[in-house]
């Protein structure tokens, strides 16, 4: 019995032995590959193959994980530098790289680190382009400045395997003194365009006034014309009418005559305009002169009869030729 207890610490403790020996080796053999994720396998220093996302198996001792390379997209800050225009402006420039690993071997094995690789890139590739473009053009084409870059980038870091989705400028920060150039610049202009439409609203103001007062001296001088014509036409229509009236009373005048009754009325109306005529002239002088032999109103009253039937008489000689 005392033989056998030590027999049996010895094959229980080989047994125990075994047993951490075979977990410790499940443990290395088995390996679960985390999703979009890529394992990098050397056996014996050298490159076997890559492991995917999921159960893989590996031999202990011989094969090893050498690298682990994300596939998610990755975010990387890319800090500030110097910069300097075409126009020999210096700036301050930094930014932000989006990247993603398309092939982990060539991640692995082209250099040896990938990210501070294209960021040093982006750096130099953003000073040359930057050094191709005026200081205005860096603030109006940033969006084709990061396209530029991308490419630029891309085109070098192929055989990384690595691909660079964008490129984001963050902040350009010009020298102090460009900064007050630009904000007096910045107000010189608004001013202009203040100027402008001020100018601009003046002169509209002065056409709207002065086509008022066009539409008004029209709208005027068409109330004077239709004035001038209502005036005309009345004016008009009045001397129609008188006219028309005084050819009515002649009409009458004449017609009654050449009556006995006329005759006598005429002889009658020119005997007491005579008279009148001679009370007008003793009333404007103290002497009066009358025609010898003419100094009673019968004979003024005849006088005017006789020359109103010898006017009669040649009258009616003339109508007895006609005849």
């Amino acid at each position: 019995m005392e033989y056998l207890e030590p027999t049996m610490d010895v094959i229980f403790s080989f047994w125990l032995v075994s047993t951490i020996l075979i977990i410790i080796l499940i443990k290395k053999a088995v390996v679960f590959v985390p999703q979009n994720t890529a394992y990098i396998v050397e056996r014996f220093g050298k490159y076997n193959k890559t492991m995917e996302a999921g159960l893989n198996m590996l031999i202990p001792f011989f094969d090893r994980v050498a690298y682990k390379r994300t596939l998610k997209e990755q975010a990387t800050d890319v800090p500030s530098q110097s910069a300097i225009t075409k126009d020999n402006i210096s700036l301050v420039v930094d930014g932000v790289l989006y990247l993603k690993v398309l092939d982990p071997y060539k991640a692995s094995y082209g250099v040896d680190d990938y990210i501070y690789a294209v960021t040093q890139l982006a750096q130099t590739t953003m000073r040359s382009q930057i050094g191709q473009m005026d200081l205005d053009k860096t603030f109006e084409e940033r969006e084709s400045l990061n396209t530029n870059i991308v490419a630029a980038i891309n085109d070098a870091a192929l055989p990384w395997g690595v691909q660079v989705l964008r490129y984001e400028i963050k902040d350009i920060e010009p020298p102090r003194s460009v900064l007050d150039a630009m904000e007096r610049q910045m107000k010189a202009e608004r001013e202009k365009r203040a100027a402008i439409l001020e100018s601009e609203g003046r002169r509209q103001s002065d056409i709207n006034i002065a086509e008022g007062e066009k539409q008004a001296q029209v709208l005027n001088a068409e109330a004077d014309k239709a004035e001038q014509i209502l005036n005309a036409q009345g004016e008009a229509q009045a001397i129609l009418a008188v006219a028309e009236a005084k050819a009515k009373a002649l009409k009458i005048v004449g017609d009654v005559a050449n009556t006995v009754e006329g005759q006598r009325a005429i002889q009658l109306e020119l005997a007491g305009d005579a008279i009148e005529a001679k009370k007008a002239i003793a009333r404007e002088s103290s002497v009066v002169l009358l025609p010898e032999g003419q100094t009673q109103a019968a004979t003024i009253v005849a006088e005017a009869m006789t020359i109103i039937n010898t006017l009669n008489k040649n009258k009616a000689g003339l109508n007895d030729n006609k005849a």
